[in-house]
């Protein structure tokens, strides 16, 4: 269960660093109903597209079973190195316009589907990685949704109240803690 609730911190810090730069830049910060909608939204990709991924690796488990380890490794190794170049581009402030409101609007649906699924891709190849290991998959799709969701509310509210000065480090976390999963995962099928 523990490396269940690190994956999904991992995996929810794209759209925890939406939510928090979200939050900086709304004046008197979004409105609830935004921020729970976008919330949700988010939890809900971060929720449905490992299913996916977990299918797709069951088309194909019978061809990689010898070197499973080694895709799981490299997937999530990829993804979390990803995230640690990326929090290096971050910029500080957040991305604000010339009058302080948000260039990504969360409020928009459109806008909101568009990041949801950008934010969750990585999600689709974790559950490639429990597919191929032969790993159950609905409870860490449940606790990734849970937790993106929970995180992302709290972002919005902590976007607003600290600012842009932590969105970094929470993008590198998350990435070193999905590169230390990868890399156990290794050394465990190889030891």
């Amino acid at each position: 269960m523990l490396t269940y609730l690190l994956v999904a911190v991992g995996l929810s810090m794209d759209a925890f660093a939406v939510s928090v730069s979200s939050g900086i830049c709304a004046k008197g910060g979004l409105p609830l109903h935004s921020a729970l909608r976008a919330s949700l939204a988010f939890g809900l990709f971060q929720f449905a597209m490992p299913l996916a991924g977990w299918l797709l690796g069951g088309a194909f488990r019978a061809y990689i079973e010898g070197f499973d380890h080694w895709i799981a490794f490299g997937l999530l190794a990829l993804v979390g190195g990803k995230m640690i170049a990326e929090s290096f581009e971050i910029e500080d402030p957040a991305a604000c316009d010339d009058e302080g409101r948000s260039k990504v609007d969360v409020a928009d649906p459109r806008v909101l589907l568009a990041l949801s699924v950008a934010t969750s891709i990585d999600a689709l190849a974790v559950g490639l990685s429990y597919s191929v290991m032969g790993e159950p998959i609905l409870l860490p799709s449940i606790v990734i949704g849970a937790v993106t969701a929970s995180l992302c509310m709290a972002g919005f509210e902590f976007g607003k109240r600290i600012g842009a000065r932590f969105e970094r480090w929470a993008e590198l976390g998350g990435g070193l803690v999905l590169v230390g999963i990868g890399a156990k995962i290794l050394f465990q099928h190889i030891a």
